[in-house]
């Protein structure tokens, strides 16, 4: 499976952002997709990930009740709706996806990855 991720842009604190992973070569229904972040000079971080059944979701603290993660089996994508962004989540986001899994919240149990979209929060 292929990913692209995409939806990243400027934006001020507490504004809203919507990202997107679309995905080609398979049917993303068979995949767990998550998503991570990377701020400069950190290492990459969880946020948010959906079960491959679609039905599961599970958030890092920072972001749990202002971000929501959610799939479109019809558009083969995967969105992650940011509310009340903050300076903090200024990072590039990336998707990625593990084939048949639920509870995936590390990055290393993923097998695919989209090349990331740019967050920029301005405080």
């Amino acid at each position: 499976v292929q990913l692209q991720a995409s939806g990243g842009g400027l934006v001020q604190a507490g504004d809203s952002l919507r990202l997107s992973c679309a995905a080609s070569g398979r049917k993303l229904r068979r995949y767990a997709t998550g998503w991570f972040r990377q701020a400069p000079g950190k290492e990459r971080e969880f946020v948010a990930t959906i079960s491959w059944t679609g039905d599961t979701t599970y958030y890092s603290d920072s972001v749990k009740s202002r971000f929501t993660v959610s799939r479109d089996t019809a558009n083969n994508t995967v969105y992650l709706q940011m509310n009340s962004l903050k300076h903090e989540d200024t990072a590039i986001y990336y998707c990625a996806a593990a084939e048949f899994r639920t509870a995936v919240r590390r990055a290393h149990d993923y097998d695919y990855w989209g090349q990331g979209t740019l967050v920029t929060v301005s405080s």
